[in-house]
């Protein structure tokens, strides 16, 4: 899997849980959602914090800096004081592994 980063497996990340991996210099947060994978990038467009182990609920992560939200299956901000959207990326199952990367 040729410019994929190893995620890890399904037993590794469990529905309500995520998992952080870099690709180069981008962090990418991989988050279980009910069973469904979404990735965005680990930085909120705010203020540069990370998102990762901020509140999830539903499918919206909330930044633990300034209460920023966006929603995980499109980056969209849903909630200032950020007002861009984060990157969204492809995760891809295969082998039993879960793989994502930056393809911007």
């Amino acid at each position: 899997m040729n410019g994929w980063i190893r995620v890890g497996t399904r037993s590794e990340l469990l529905p309500g849980e995520f998992r952080v991996v870099f690709d180069g210099d981008t962090p990418i947060a991989v988050y279980n959602i009910d069973g469904e994978l979404h990735a965005i990038e680990d930085t909120c467009t705010h203020d540069g914090g990370e998102l990762a182990g901020g509140p999830v609920v539903g499918y919206e992560v909330e930044c633990i800096r300034h209460g920023a939200r966006f929603d995980l299956r499109t980056g969209e901000v849903t909630c200032p004081p950020a007002w861009e959207p984060v990157a969204v990326f492809p995760v891809r199952e295969e082998d039993g592994a879960i793989w994502t990367r930056d393809d911007r």
